[in-house]
């Protein structure tokens, strides 16, 4: 049996060490079906979810160089984000609204870096990668396609002076 919780250890140590993002939850409050209601919407984005005792948890994130200074209450799950952790944070967070907070977040880990419950929900209200693109791009857009205005009218406005003065003079 050792050997067996030693390769469950590896497992989740290579694990936690290969997803750059994933997010610890508590789940005590969540029924079996819902459970799996909860697996298929996140493997749909492209991520894993992942049970285990918590100390098994903490022994992998100590071999994977990480602290884990959390209170781990409950029942503990991991969620791995393979593509957009922020995607993923949000669809979790909705699952957990629309079924009476039966997920509490935790902590998470996005980009190398430790965040806590609170942390991690204000960065789940963050606007996606391609939205806060788009708002950066109209943030640069706007002073141009002003000036671009002005200088159009500036042109427009000398030639209708122009379109003016030969009606006149007909």
């Amino acid at each position: 049996m050792k050997r067996e919780k030693q390769l469950l250890l590896d497992e989740l140590t290579d694990q936690i060490a290969n997803y750059k993002s994933f997010v610890v939850m508590s789940y005590s409050k969540l029924s079996a079906n819902k459970a799996n209601e909860f697996r298929k919407s996140v493997s749909k984005i492209g991520g894993t979810v992942e049970v285990m005792r918590k100390r098994l948890l903490v022994k992998a994130a100590a071999a994977a160089g990480l602290d884990l200074k959390f209170t781990l209450p409950g029942h503990i799950g991991v969620v791995y984000a393979a593509q957009d952790p922020l995607e993923m944070t949000k669809m979790v967070l909705k699952f957990s609204q629309d079924n009476d907070e039966a997920i509490d977040l935790i902590a998470g880990r996005f980009d190398g870096i430790l965040y806590n419950g609170d942390d991690v929900e204000k960065l789940s209200k963050l606007p996606s990668k391609p939205e806060m693109r788009a708002q950066f791009l109209a943030t640069l857009e706007a002073p141009m396609s002003q000036t671009l205005a002005v200088m159009d009218a500036l042109l427009t406005s000398v030639m209708h002076c122009l379109e003016n003065k030969s009606k006149q003079s007909e």
